[in-house]
């Protein structure tokens, strides 16, 4: 090869390498919480492994109002139907890839701090369905995180439960185990808007 031919080659690669140099993107002001779930019952009693919560958007107060009226028209098979539609992050317990946050709901919280309440579908193992056991009926996860004006704060997480409606507005949360799991150390980066 000539000089030239060298020359131009090491231009392109030049440039190719400026362009590739990575942007900061929208997914960087998302909503991320991570910190440490400590199973206290049942069989993950006494680990612990790590936690976190993608937030891709909020659940707006219409469909909050939509899941509400699913459970009192038909309990618990018609918020699961409604929950199917929708995806509003993603939750990971340990370091696989996690399931989809259905609903993430943000309320005001004492302080100037956010409670976010989650609920996902859980996936139901097969002994599960060939056995008919009764955490079968406990078909939604359940997850409720404290966070101070900081972003700091700790949670419960009930991964098997059951909803039930309770006074027309009240959702009763039964965990199928008999502790819920603890989320410690919760820390948030990103934007924390409560509705």
């Amino acid at each position: 090869m000539n000089k030239r031919t060298i020359f131009i080659l090491l231009c392109v690669l030049c440039c190719s390498a400026f362009m590739a140099v990575p942007t900061r993107s929208s997914d960087d002001d998302r909503l991320r919480v991570t910190g440490t779930f400590v199973g206290i019952g049942g069989r993950y009693s006494g680990r612990t492994t790590p936690f976190t919560l993608n937030v891709r958007s909020l659940t707006p107060p219409n469909q909050v109002r939509e899941l509400n009226e699913a459970l009192s028209r038909g309990g618990q098979d018609e918020l699961l139907k409604s929950l199917s539609k929708m995806e509003a992050g993603r939750i990971q317990i340990g370091t696989g890839i996690g399931l989809p946050a259905n609903a993430i709901i943000a309320d005001p919280w004492s302080n100037g701090g956010t409670k976010l309440t989650v609920f996902y579908e859980r996936n139901l193992r097969f002994f599960e369905l060939r056995y008919g056991t009764r955490s079968e009926d406990y078909r939604v996860g359940y997850a409720e995180m404290f966070l101070d004006r900081n972003g700091h704060g700790e949670g419960t997480l009930i991964p098997a439960a059951r909803v039930r409606l309770k006074d027309g507005n009240t959702w009763e949360v039964e965990d199928f185990g008999v502790f819920p799991a603890r989320l410690l150390g919760l820390r948030a980066s990103g934007q924390i808007v409560p509705r």
